[in-house]
Formats: structure tokens, sequence, C-alpha cells
């Protein structure tokens, strides 16, 4: 699970789910990702690893939520603005 922030739209971030964070990174800086495209470039602001990938798909969909939100804004300084618009991108449904 990770968390993006926009270089040149600090207000944008982006939350999303991947096995390989440089390779979906660079995806992400060479707008091969629609809803990361217009923002580019990203910088990664948080990372975080489970051994689980239920958990991990939990915790990813649970920061994109309301009360994930503002989890975040207590727990994660780059969350800090009033006016936080996250992107939100659902994984595809794990078969």
């Amino acid at each position: 699970m990770y968390i993006l922030n926009s270089q040149n739209h600090p207000e944008r971030h982006y939350i999303g789910l991947t096995t390989n964070l440089r390779a979906r990174l660079e995806k992400h800086n060479a707008g091969a990702v629609s809803h990361t495209s217009k923002f580019t470039p990203w910088l990664i602001e948080s990372a975080v690893a489970f051994s689980d990938k239920s958990k991990a798909i939990a915790f990813e969909r649970y920061l994109k939520t309301g009360s994930g939100r503002a989890f975040a804004c207590r727990h994660f300084s780059f969350f800090d603005s009033p006016r936080l618009q996250i992107r939100l991108h659902l994984p595809a449904p794990v078969r």
C-alpha cells in the first residue's frame, strides 16, 4: 500500500496498492495511470508493506473512507491540508 504526492500539485495525493512500488511509480510518472496522469510527477510519501494481501487491501480501502482520511490527517503529516483531495482508486477484485 502506498501514498503518492504530486510535486506540481501538492494538495493532490493518490492511494494505491502494488507488489512492485518502483515499477508502479514509473507508470504513474509516465502518465500511464489515468487517475494520476494529469498531476505528474509523483513522489512516494509513504509505503506500508503487509505480509498478508487481504490486510493490505483492507488498509488501502480504509484510507479511502472518511474515517480513514481522518486517520491519515492525524498520523501522516503530509495530510495537513484542510482542503485535501485524495484521488480514489479501488484495486481490481482479487481472484
